[in-house]
């Protein structure tokens, strides 16, 4: 609850020109703390009265600004019940202090913008000038038993980007030598897995932003990385920005519902869910998770990283990993193409995961993030 009341005498005490804050039953004024007997707060007009003295403690941040200790956090939109809180709008009258702290513990607060960090947050937009050039990206892939649509996906990187740094990462059985200006191939030990080969890719990154492909993608006129370069210039907070790979922009969000401490929660991943858009950009919306076209803000992957142990059937679950520590977006005007060309017996075999990779996966979920219960839908 908040108001602006104007100055005025109660007894011995002068009120200065200040904003009044309700924080889960506390008051306090935007300019200092002052101890007082009796304390006036106006909202939509009306008045009322707590007959207490209040003592609030502040904590130092690294900043001008104060914070109080005590506070109450609202998950990204939800609602949440939250002790003695309101809208300015809001007006509740009683005579006893009992029965108004009642009718506010009921008071809930839908949080309207969504963040990885915190459980508010208000946005603002800003003005810049965005130079673009090859220097800031690298584009990064792994291979496996696909030489021959690796060379086509780098004729076609070659075509509309003639000089960007690419990096292959490669656990083929019988390695071939990759040529080209500009071209870092690494040979890991056969069959590695998908995450290891992630892994090792991203780790030699240098530049800013990375950019990630599959092995069997295709670069056409809609292949627009300056265009995802853009948006991350504009929001700095963006982590991860994705694509549409042939017109299909999949992304999906993540829902944790907290459990008991003892057996932990339960993660539902819903697919083509977004949240708001991103500010001054409407084709792109904050998700949880994006298809496998995607610029990428090199440190903030490298925290993250990519669980090796997952050879066969991962992606989920590189969003999962991130989910609190990278912040998403999905946007529908870059796309990038899809080479159809059938899959050979060989690479079906490695492709396709048995049941126990499968199993694997959910113990790994369940004991890794202390969670109980995964659904997708």
């Amino acid at each position: 609850m908040r108001s602006c009341v104007e100055p005025q005498i109660e007894g011995d005490y002068q009120w200065s020109s200040a904003c009044l804050l309700l924080w889960t039953g506390v008051f306090y004024t935007d300019d200092e703390f002052k101890q007082v007997p009796f304390i006036q707060v106006t909202s939509g007009g009306h008045k009322s009265f707590l007959q207490k003295t209040l003592q609030l403690l502040f904590a130092l941040p690294n900043s001008p600004l104060q914070y109080p200790i005590q506070g109450y956090t609202v998950q990204p939109l939800s609602s949440s019940v939250i002790p003695g809180f309101g809208e300015k709008e809001l007006i509740i009258k009683s005579r006893s202090l009992e029965l108004l702290n009642d009718v506010l513990v009921k008071v809930s607060y839908t949080s309207t913008v969504y963040h990885i960090n915190t459980g508010d947050l208000g946005l603002h937009s800003q003005i810049f000038f965005l130079v673009y050039n090859n220097s800031q990206v690298t584009i990064a892939t792994k291979t496996f038993l696909r030489y021959e649509q690796l060379k086509v996906l780098l004729d076609s990187i070659r075509k509309f980007y003639s000089t960007i740094k690419v990096i292959v990462a490669d656990d083929n059985f019988e390695p071939e030598h990759i040529t080209g200006e500009n071209i870092q191939h690494y040979i890991m030990p056969p069959a590695q897995g998908w995450f290891a080969g992630r892994n090792l890719a991203v780790s030699q990154v240098t530049t800013k932003y990375f950019l990630w492909v599959d092995d069997d993608f295709l670069f056409t006129e809609k292949t627009k990385i300056e265009k995802l370069v853009e948006v991350m210039e504009a929001v700095p907070e963006l982590d991860v920005v994705g694509g549409s790979v042939k017109e299909n922009q999949f992304y999906f969000s993540l829902i944790y519902e907290e459990g008991e401490e003892t057996e932990g929660g339960c993660l539902y991943r819903k697919s083509n869910k977004k949240l708001h858009s991103v500010p001054g950009y409407p084709q792109c919306f904050l998700a949880s998770g994006v298809v496998n076209f995607f610029l990428a803000r090199t440190d903030a992957v490298q925290r993250v990283g990519f669980d090796p142990k997952l050879q066969r059937i991962a992606h989920s679950e590189f969003f999962m990993d991130g989910l609190g520590y990278l912040l998403v977006a999905t946007c529908g005007d870059v796309s990038i193409d899809h080479q159809h060309v059938a899959r050979s017996a060989r690479y079906r075999k490695f492709r396709n995961p048995r049941k126990d990779d499968s199993e694997f996966k959910l113990q790994l979920h369940f004991f890794k993030n202390h969670l109980k219960c995964i659904k997708y839908g």
